[in-house]
């Protein structure tokens, strides 16, 4: 069984950060390890605001060493990592292993708007990160960020921040176009260097979407473990979250999450 690693937040509510990742990994049918960078928690007395508490980098590196007591994974992926020392500390630790299958999914930035959780954060992942990066996996907002090109607003856009984002490492770059970019279809960007793939689906109006970015993140790195290539494994990422946010719950008053067992049909499992 293929082994994959997540060095992510912790979302208490269940539907993204490592949560989802992990959710994401037992329904590809690999065996998931997790280290903590951070803890979210949500005020339903303020709104549903979030705040980040930030576990501190030898915390994060005790944690990193359990994982590869067992050796190096087959693949690996980064998402809200925290602060500054978090990313150096994980960059630092998994260069040894000769990781090469490593998704970056640079969560630097709230779903749907421009307010920047941990600015602090992107000039490390810049530094740190994307550099090793087999894929990355910015939605909008991250991309206009990282490429500082500021707003996107259309494919053009899209594909012009994915060169600039490849240009600081990352091999392979999916700009994610989700809600913001507006239109009929959700329309993601991938970029190998040389070509753009403009991929597509239905574009499913609901507000029960909340961890959709971290789960695709996930789902092309369980992909990748499993030996796909990098376009394919960006291909079935793509219906596996489709199929999640099409049939989303709602959690709370405040928030609905994308359901990880869609695809599988998890739901059906253990009946008898």
């Amino acid at each position: 069984m293929k082994k994959v690693l997540t060095i992510a937040g912790s979302d208490s509510t269940g539907g993204a950060g490592l949560q989802a990742d992990l959710k994401t990994f037992e329904e590809y049918g690999v065996f998931g390890f997790s280290s903590i960078t951070s803890i979210v928690t949500m005020d339903p007395t303020a709104g549903w605001s979030h705040d980040v508490t930030e576990l501190p980098a030898e915390l994060l590196k005790k944690q990193l060493v359990s994982v590869f007591a067992g050796g190096p994974v087959d693949a690996l992926k980064t998402g809200m990592m925290g602060n500054e020392e978090n990313i150096q500390t994980a960059s630092e630790f998994i260069q040894p292993y000769k990781v090469e299958k490593i998704v970056i999914d640079p969560v630097i930035a709230c779903k749907g708007t421009a307010e920047i959780l941990q600015p602090e954060s992107v000039e490390a992942i810049k530094k740190y990160l994307l550099p090793q990066a087999l894929v990355t996996t910015p939605n909008l907002v991250e991309a206009g960020i990282l490429s500082e090109m500021g707003d996107l607003s259309s494919i053009e856009d899209m594909k012009q921040a994915a060169k600039k984002i490849h240009q600081l490492g990352a091999k392979n770059v999916v700009v994610k176009g989700g809600h913001r970019l507006g239109g009929e279809k959700a329309i993601d960007v991938l970029y190998d260097g040389i070509t753009f793939h403009v991929l597509e689906n239905e574009l499913y109006q609901t507000d029960f979407n909340h961890g959709a970015g971290c789960t695709f993140a996930a789902a092309i790195t369980a992909g990748l473990a499993k030996g796909l290539s990098v376009e394919k494994a960006v291909t079935a990422a793509k219906k596996f979250v489709a199929k999640a946010i099409e049939n989303g719950v709602r959690i709370n008053p405040y928030v609905g999450h994308v359901w990880h067992g869609a695809y599988n049909q998890a739901e059906n499992r253990m009946e008898n």
